[in-house]
C-alpha cells in the first residue's frame, strides 16, 4: 500500500513540476504533462478503486497534490465508502438524518448531508469520543462512543440505594461508579445517557414525574462537572440504531414491555404509549416454574436465565409446534440441561399471557392497538410512519419473535393498516439502545445541537425539546 501511495505521489509531483523521467533532447517530441501523471490513462472506475485501496488518510493527502487529484478525491461516493468502512455505526444515516439535532427533519426533507462528505469525515475523525451510558431496565451498559461494544455492565441506577434514597443521590452514586470504572474524569468528555421509558402517560402527574427524573439526571452529571449532556429514552435510541427516526419502538424490559410510537424522534405520548405487564423477569420465572414441574433440577436463577437465552425461541405456529419433537440441550455451569416444549412455551406467554397466569393483552394486540391509534391520529403526510416496528431488550432477541409478531399483526389488523408492516429484530442485540447512543455521540456536529450545557440547564432553555 505504501508503494502504491508513493507511486501516486511521484506521478502527481512529476505532473506538477512538468519534468520528464526520460528527458528527450528533441523539444518537438516533448509532451505536455498529464493531469493525473502516469495514472491519467487509467479508466475512472479503476482509478477510484485504487484511491479506495489507499484509504481515507492517504486519499486526503492526494487531494493536496493537484486540482485534478482534488477533484477526483472529493467525490462524495468515495467518502460514502470510507464512512461505511471506517465508521460502521450507521454513519451516513446519522449525518443525513440526525446531524442537525432536534427537531429532526421530516422523512421527506432528509436527503444527503450538507456540504462535502470529505469534510464530514474529517470532523468525525477529529471528534473525541464521548461517554455513552445506557441506563437499562435490568442492567446498564457503558462505554465510549467510538467503541465496538460497551466497556462494562452492572446494575441499573434504580438498584442504587433503596426506596427511601432520593433519586439524585442514587444517580450521583450510579454515574460516579461508571466514571470510576471507565477511569475517566467527568469533566473531560460530554455524555450521552439512555434512560428507561417510564411514567408513560400524558397526564400532568406523569409529566411532572418525567421532569423530576430528567432534572435529577442533569443535576447529578453537571454537579460532577460533565461539560454537556444528551439524555434520550431507550426507544428513540433503538430506532436510531436501526437507521430509523420514526416508527414504533417495542422495548421488552426487565419487568414490563413498552410500545412507544415515535415520529421524527419525538415520543407521541398523545397517541398513547402502551404497556404490557410482561418482561424478562416474568419469562425467566415462567421457565423456572416449568423446569420445576418437569423435575429439571437447578441451583441458580442465573442458570435458568442462561437456558432461556440459549435454548428458547418463539414458535411461528404454537399449536403446530406442540406436535413436534423440540428437544435440545445446553451445557451450563451446573451441567447438561435438556429442554423440550419449555423452549417455545416460555416465549409464547408474550402472545398468550394467560399461560403464565397474567391478565394482560398479548404483545401483538398491544402493538396493533398502538398502530390503530397512530393511523387514526393522522399525524404526518406519510401516514405509514408507524408501520416500522423496532424491537429492543434482551428478551426481544428470542429467535422467531420478529417473524411471529409480523405474522400476528397482519392477522389482527385490516389491510389498509397492515400492508407494509415490518418488524426489525434488535440490530445490536441486548446493546441496541447503547449503540443508538454511540451514533449520537459520533456525529460530526456533536455535541452542539444535541447536548445541554450546565449554563443552559440552569436557564432551563432546552429541557423539554425531546422528552
Amino acid at each position: 500500500m505504501a508503494t502504491l501511495l508513493r507511486k501516486l505521489c511521484e506521478s502527481a509531483s512529476l505532473k506538477r513540476s512538468g519534468s520528464n523521467p526520460n528527458p528527450n533532447p528533441n523539444p518537438s517530441s516533448e509532451r505536455a504533462p498529464s493531469p493525473l501523471g502516469a495514472f491519467d490513462t487509467l479508466p475512472a472506475d479503476i482509478l477510484m478503486q485504487i484511491v479506495r485501496l489507499v484509504g481515507p488518510k492517504h486519499a486526503a493527502r492526494l487531494s493536496l497534490l493537484s486540482k485534478s487529484w482534488r477533484s477526483l478525491v472529493s467525490d462524495n461516493d468515495l467518502w460514502v465508502h470510507f464512512l461505511h468502512t471506517h465508521h460502521p455505526h450507521s454513519a451516513l444515516f446519522a449525518e443525513t438524518a440526525l446531524s442537525s439535532g432536534y427537531p429532526l427533519p421530516t422523512l421527506s426533507a432528509q436527503s444527503s448531508p450538507r456540504g462535502s462528505l470529505q469534510h464530514v469525515y474529517a470532523l468525525r475523525e477529529r471528534l473525541p469520543p464521548s461517554v455513552v451510558i445506557d441506563g437499562g431496565s435490568g442492567y446498564c451498559k457503558f462505554g465510549w462512543s467510538k467503541g465496538s461494544s460497551p466497556s462494562g455492565r452492572f446494575a441499573t441506577f434504580l438498584e442504587f440505594g433503596n426506596v427511601e434514597t432520593p433519586m439524585y443521590t442514587r444517580l450521583r452514586h450510579f454515574f460516579g461508579t461508571i466514571y470510576n470504572r471507565m477511569q475517566v474524569k467527568p469533566s473531560s468528555q460530554p455524555a450521552v445517557v439512555s434512560i428507561p421509558i417510564c411514567h408513560y402517560d400524558d397526564t400532568e402527574s406523569a409529566k411532572a414525574s418525567r421532569q423530576q427524573l430528567k432534572e435529577a439526571i442533569y443535576a447529578a452529571l453537571f454537579d460532577m462537572n460533565v461539560p454537556a449532556v444528551c439524555a434520550l429514552n431507550q426507544g428513540t435510541l433503538a430506532l436510531y440504531a436501526s437507521k430509523q427516526t420514526s416508527g414504533i419502538a417495542v422495548n421488552i424490559g426487565f419487568q414490563v414491555t413498552s410500545i412507544v410510537p415515535i415520529l421524527n424522534g419525538k415520543v407521541m405520548r398523545k397517541v398513547g404509549v402502551e404497556v404490557v405487564g410482561l418482561g424478562a423477569l416474568k419469562l425467566t420465572g415462567f421457565l423456572r416454574k416449568q423446569m420445576q414441574e418437569n423435575n429439571i433440577s437447578f441451583e441458580s436463577l442465573y442458570t435458568v436465565r442462561t437456558l432461556k437465552e440459549k435454548l428458547c425461541y418463539v414458535a411461528a405456529d404454537y399449536e403446530a409446534e406442540l406436535l413436534k419433537d423440540t428437544k435440545a440441550s445446553f451445557e451450563a455451569v451446573e451441567g447438561l440441561f435438556t429442554l423440550s416444549k419449555e423452549r417455545f412455551q416460555t416465549g409464547e406467554i408474550l402472545f398468550q399471557p394467560r399461560l403464565a397466569g397474567v391478565r394482560a393483552m398479548g404483545l401483538h394486540q398491544a402493538i396493533a392497538l398502538c398502530m390503530d391509534h397512530c393511523y387514526s391520529a393522522e399525524l404526518a403526510v406519510n401516514n405509514d410512519w408507524y408501520k416500522t416496528v423496532v424491537l429492543s431488550g434482551g428478551t426481544a432477541c428470542l429467535p422467531g419473535l420478529a417473524e411471529r409478531l409480523e405474522k400476528e399483526l397482519h392477522s389482527a389488523l385490516p389491510p389498509y393498516i397492515s400492508n407494509g408492516i415490518r418488524v426489525i429484530p434488535p440490530p445490536f442485540g441486548v446493546d441496541t439502545a447503547w449503540f443508538g447512543g454511540t451514533i449520537i455521540g459520533s456525529l460530526s456536529t456533536f455535541p452542539g445541537p444535541w447536548c445541554t450545557t450546565k449554563k443552559q440547564f440552569r436557564q432551563k432553555s432546552k429541557l423539554n425539546r425531546i422528552w
